[in-house]
Order: C-alpha cells, then structure tokens, then sequence
C-alpha cells in the first residue's frame, strides 16, 4: 500500500512488526490461488491438446501428399517401366533367334525349303532367277537336288550364284520385283513386326 505523502517518526520506532492478515482473507487469497492455478491448468492443457491436434492434421496432410506423391509416381512409372521391360524381351528374342538361326548348319533340305517358300510368293511364274550363295548353290548341285530340276507346271527357273546372298538365304528377281528370303531380311520383318 503506498501513501501519497512521507510520514517522519520524531524517534526511532522498536519492536515493529507486520501485523498477520485475517484468517478469512488468507483462506481467500489460497482459494484465489489455487483457481487460478486450475484455471491456468485447465487453459494450458486446452492450448496443449490445440496445439497436438494442429500438429497431427498437419503431418497427416503431409502423409496424404506424400502418398499421393508416391501414387502419382508409381501411375507414370509402371508403364514406362513395362514398355522399357518388353523392348528389352523382344530384343533378348531377337538376338536369341539370330543367335540360334546364325548356328543352324547349312545343308540341302534347309536351302531347299528356303527356295520353295519364296518360290510361293511370286505370282507370275515367267522369268524368275533364283540367287543363291555360291556355297548354297554348289551344296544343291552336288546332292542334285529337286528344286534345281524343272517342273512340269512351271517354265524353268534360272539359278545363279551371288555374293549378295549370306547362306541359308535365296534372292528372287521377276520382272516385277525381288523377293528378299535372306535371313538377315526375316529377322528385320520380324523385329518390324513385334515393335509396331
């Protein structure tokens, strides 16, 4: 408590002492006290559980946008990923066929069914020269086969020998076009084919 003005004591004051309050104000100033320390309680554990719940939306929404982040990524990579996975496959088959078709021994019967499949694709059986690898030529001549005699349906069939031609292979020139049976040229149809 403050006074507006000094008092001054003409002698020195003895055996001064602060008088005690009354026993219902000090049970008031505790009870005051301690409301205000539950209410302040109260408050605080109220602001704690605001705080909590602002902090699990906020790591919630994170989660979410990193799972739809994660979706989203899977979405655009799986497919590409299945693309890349299939180009490989189809190469791994190419060149497994390539591999098998390259190791394949030349011999009559497969120079033969060569011929006698592009043979089945010309139309017109008038002028038809048949390019062979001298190798393939000479393989058919020596075992005399079939292909290289005349049948009784068709004019005859010329047969030539070419470097042009890898073994195992035919070339076939009619005055409308070629027919490539080389087995360099089946594999390039057949990777054409499974890419499309």
């Amino acid at each position: 408590m403050k006074f507006p003005e000094s008092i001054s004591f003409t002698s020195a004051l003895a055996d001064v002492r602060l008088a005690k309050p009354a026993p219902a104000q000090e049970a008031a100033v505790v009870d005051d006290s301690a409301e205000r320390e539950k209410a302040a309680y109260e408050r605080g554990r109220q602001e704690g559980e605001a705080a909590l719940r602002e902090q699990l939306i906020a790591q919630r929404n994170e989660m979410a946008a990193l799972l739809h982040g994660v979706i989203d990524s899977l979405q655009k990579t799986v497919p590409q990923l299945v693309h890349e996975t299939e180009s490989a496959l189809i190469q791994l088959a190419l060149e497994s066929a390539q591999k098998i078709v390259a190791g394949m021994p030349v011999n009559p019967k497969l120079v033969e069914s060569v011929v006698r499949e592009a043979l089945q694709q010309v139309e017109d059986t008038a002028e038809v020269v048949i390019q062979l690898h001298p190798d393939d030529l000479a393989l058919l001549q020596k075992h005399k086969s079939d292909v290289l005699k005349p049948s009784p349906n068709s004019k005859p069939l010329q047969f030539s020998s070419s470097a042009e031609v890898t073994r195992g292979g035919c070339l076939l020139r009619t005055r409308f076009g070629i027919i490539d049976a080389r087995r360099e040229t089946k594999l390039d149809q057949l990777r054409e084919a499974l890419a499309a």
